[in-house]
């Protein structure tokens, strides 16, 4: 029993530290305080059940735990925190803070989901699967705030037809305003990145565990990282002022399609990804 509840609070924080990014994301490009007060709360969560089972580890061997790799791991991603926290309390480095998380997040994961981790825990085969659980959670919610973004985007193109060719009637009066669409565009990719981000740092954490033998030139790995890169580069060119209004939507309509390549054809063409 201890062992289980030890294991889904290791996930649990895995999950706040993830949630966490996608605010500092948010808190990173906008500025937003609201973001940032979530992000900060998350992640000193994450911190508190880290020091508690750091100073369990402590007391349980009686000794420091940076003997072997598994332990330095493990107290690397608590400095990282510990910094990150520092860094964005008394300093607010936000742009440092930002990348310090990201290169936690990824030990922390490792940590969590180790292969030295698997096999000396009971519950072994339950983290893995759920590995996999929390990973197609995370590509789903990513998919379904591009899908947003691609709803927004389409809405964005026929309001801009209707008051270009002046045909706006009482049908059209509850839409959102060109503004608010190309937000909401903004928005949704913005989480989705994030989202997306997380899910392929977990999915390959749980491939290096689970198979025997995994590339990283499998069509639905390289897709998924061609579809981060766009989105990216979409979100970039905007925030730069070169992407905006028709072109902007045209944009993100484009990349759903994209998405939908990588979602169906992806899937039938790699070598691990299986849908039926």
């Amino acid at each position: 029993m201890a062992d289980i509840t030890m294991a889904r609070l290791h996930e649990a924080m895995v999950i706040l530290y993830a949630v966490s990014l996608v605010f500092y994301f948010i808190d990173y490009l906008y500025k937003e305080k609201r973001a940032s007060r979530i992000a900060m709360s998350l992640l000193g969560i994450v911190w508190v059940l880290q020091t508690i089972f750091l100073g369990l580890y402590i007391f349980e061997t009686q000794r420091f735990p940076i003997l072997t790799l598994f332990e330095g791991i493990y107290f690397y991603a608590w400095l990282l925190v510990t910094l990150s926290l520092v860094l964005r309390i008394f300093y607010s480095f936000d742009f440092a803070v930002f990348f310090i998380n990201i290169i936690g997040f990824i030990f922390m994961t490792i940590h969590t989901f180790a292969p030295v981790q698997i096999e000396r825990s009971p519950v072994g085969e339950a983290l893995v699967s759920e590995l996999l659980f929390i990973h197609i959670s995370f590509a789903i919610l990513s998919y379904v705030a591009f899908s947003l973004s691609f709803v927004f985007s389409v809405l964005h193109m026929i309001l801009y037809r209707m008051l270009k060719q002046k045909k706006w009637t009482k049908q059209w009066s509850n839409l959102p305003s060109l503004g608010q669409t190309q937000q909401f565009m903004t928005i949704s990719i913005l989480v989705g990145i994030s989202l997306l981000f997380v899910s392929l740092v977990l999915g390959l954490q749980w491939a290096y565990i689970s198979l025997a033998e995994f590339s990283l030139l499998d069509m639905k790995i390289i897709g998924s990282f061609i579809l981060l890169v766009v989105y990216s580069f979409i979100l970039w060119w905007h925030r730069k002022g070169s992407l905006i209004g028709m072109n902007y939507a045209l944009a993100h309509a484009y990349a759903f399609l994209l998405l939908l390549i990588n979602f169906f054809l992806g899937s039938r063409l790699s070598e691990f990804h299986f849908w039926y």
